[in-house]
């Protein structure tokens, strides 16, 4: 009795300390993250449903950007870490190397090239080529180990992402040349992808701020990629 009279006493004051201390349960963190449409879409969509639900506690906001403005998001202090495939060196911004991937050859199944198990560049002579866009510079590189080869493709139609220039593949109007990571991962039930032989190849990278750390949430999120990225053809972890 005495005990429960006790006890009694002190609830309010244990009462005064709980709203003083504040709530006993974690504090919502929050990752601003930023991608580019290639890797946002699907690729880091479905990282960041298992992340969360491993860490019921995180909360992440996805921004999908431009390599360039990935950049400045992070040079800007807009997002904690981003994702690019181009390496743009600016001032303030670390890039942490992920994946190396070589260039791949994407086709349908019945493609007269998808019989062969390495393309080379005099390969596409004379085929119908899909291209990316001109403003990326692997465009211009496409280009020049193409000219040196002495093989000269019909491009019939060009593409800003390498989604998109699968999927046209896909659709049977030719081939095309892409960064395999990720999109050989959700593509190569439809589509056929061969190693093309050329000096061509490809990084992924964190992008991170070079004049703070980086938060833990973010540092996270990272081992969670590193973790739980699938082994894929034509890439490898760096």
């Amino acid at each position: 009795m005495e005990a429960t009279q006790l006890n009694r006493r002190l609830d309010p004051l244990f009462e005064a300390l709980d709203r003083i201390d504040g709530p006993t349960e974690p504090t919502q963190e929050t990752l601003r993250l930023t991608a580019p449409p290639t890797y946002a879409h699907r690729f880091l969509v479905g990282h960041i449903a298992t992340f969360l639900q491993a860490n019921p506690h995180f909360y992440v906001s996805l921004e999908v950007n431009s390599a360039e403005d990935v950049i400045r998001r992070v040079q800007d202090d807009r997002s904690d870490l981003g994702m690019s495939g181009v390496d743009l060196t600016r001032e303030g911004i670390k890039l942490t190397p992920y994946r190396y991937s070589e260039a791949a050859c994407a086709m349908p199944s019945g493609h007269e090239l998808a019989d062969l198990d390495v393309i080379q560049a005099q390969d596409l002579h004379n085929q119908p080529l899909i291209a990316l866009s001109r403003r990326h510079s692997r465009r211009a590189q496409l280009e020049r180990v193409l000219t040196n080869s002495r093989s000269f493709p019909k491009i019939v139609a060009e593409a800003s992402t390498s989604f998109a220039a699968v999927d046209l593949a896909r659709e049977g109007l030719g081939v095309t040349v892409v960064n395999p990571f990720p999109v050989a991962q959700y593509r190569s039930e439809d589509v056929v992808f061969r190693r093309f032989a050329s000096p061509i190849e490809y990084r992924t990278y964190f992008v991170t701020s070079d004049h703070k750390p980086t938060p833990a949430i973010a540092r996270a999120f990272i081992r969670h990629l590193r973790l739980h990225t699938p082994k894929m053809p034509f890439t490898k972890p760096t």
